[in-house]
């Protein structure tokens, strides 16, 4: 697997973690444990405009509520509905087709071993016959009841509208009045969500690469080749990856095929380091085309010196083992403020994540 691996770029390590969190995915034969999506890019707009609106609102019925912020609300809706995507989302926040989970009879589908008798009359759920979850943050129909608001002013609280259920979820969460900047309150209100500590380490995992995606990083004082190569990387935010894919011209085609199968022979875009190769060739820097073979290149930085010695511009690395250059199987371009410039792996988008977001850190090197 590592001559597959280091071949091209980029695999996953085979340890499944993401620095303290665990990131559990929807298809068990992805690449290990990087976490997809992971930046405010895989959100549709009108969902974000919702969990924003949600955060403004909330505070108006749960006036002692602190720290909520719309990572949160993204986190478990990332969970819960992948946002919606897939759906039409209208203007006015409506979701159709309406997002319904499964009937929780105790039949075992979907994980579901308790029977929960219908509470709505299939008022939201569409059926008489039992309960399911409904809406981008999958409540009950017993628990909208309670909690359910009208956020968008049609004076119905609806858990299929996006609006609605945004604020229906920070109500939530925040419970009697909870302060979620404290790590133990913020895990109690996931833990009410859904009683998992496998489900609250996920959620936590995608509230720690939001909040990094949310903020901006500080690059006032970055100028020259370094500015060239981040502007480059940063141009490319949104594009596909691509097993295999990107050259120093731009995305590129990719090739068959990932550790799990996964081709990019039909997708133009980029793996981790064609990523870097384009961005360090606008820069006029002629990078070798694997991630390992990169992080032979400058000077390298010690991982013993921990991500705070990494500067913007630098190529920040990822090991199976690591200490053994040979195992790297992942790279990135450091932004700064604890951010990278990243194409994940196969299903996601050149995107911003936390450095911390990928497991093995190896140091870093610098070019520029």
């Amino acid at each position: 697997m590592l001559l597959l691996c280091t071949a091209v770029c980029c695999a996953a390590p085979v340890s499944n973690a993401i620095s303290s969190y665990v990131a559990l995915t929807s298809d068990p034969q992805d690449d290990g444990g990087i976490a997809q999506g992971g930046t405010a890019a895989d959100i549709p707009p009108r969902m974000l405009t919702a969990y924003k609106k949600a955060v403004q609102q909330v505070r108006t019925y749960v006036p002692n509520c602190h720290g909520m912020h719309w990572p949160i609300l993204a986190g478990i809706a990332k969970v819960e509905s992948n946002h919606a995507i897939g759906r039409d989302i209208a203007d006015n926040g409506t979701i159709r087709p309406k997002i319904h989970g499964v009937l929780l009879n105790g039949s075992g589908q979907g994980g579901n071993t308790t029977v929960f008798p219908d509470t709505d009359g299939g008022k939201w759920d569409g059926t008489a016959n039992g309960e399911r979850a409904v809406g981008p943050f999958q409540f009950l129909p017993s628990t909208w009841e309670t909690i359910g608001k009208d956020a968008n002013g049609d004076k119905v609280a609806d858990p299929h509208n996006a609006d609605d259920a945004a604020l229906g979820a920070a109500i939530y969460l925040c419970g009697n009045g909870r302060d979620l900047t404290k790590q133990s309150q913020l895990k109690a209100a996931i833990l009410q969500y859904n009683h998992s500590d496998e489900y609250v380490a996920n959620v936590l995992g995608w509230i720690d690469q939001y909040t990094a995606a949310s903020k901006n990083p500080e690059l006032k004082n970055v100028s020259g080749k370094v500015r060239t190569v981040i502007d480059a990387g940063l141009s490319q935010q949104g594009v596909p990856y691509s097993w295999g894919g990107g050259t120093a011209s731009g995305p590129s085609y990719g090739i068959c095929c990932s550790p799990s199968g996964k081709s990019g022979a039909n997708i133009k875009g980029y793996d981790c380091s064609g990523l870097t190769t384009y961005a360090y060739a606008k820069a006029g820097i002629s990078l070798p085309r694997t991630a390992a073979a990169q992080a032979g290149r400058g000077r390298r930085i010690p991982a013993s010196l921990g991500t705070g010695a990494l500067k913007p511009g630098d190529l920040v690395f990822y090991a199976y083992a690591p200490g053994r250059d040979s195992t790297i199987y992942h790279v990135g371009i450091y932004l700064g403020g604890g951010q990278m410039i990243n194409a994940a792996r196969p299903g996601t988008v050149v995107r911003l994540d936390s450095v911390n977001a990928m497991s093995g850190y190896a140091g870093g090197a610098r070019l520029l």
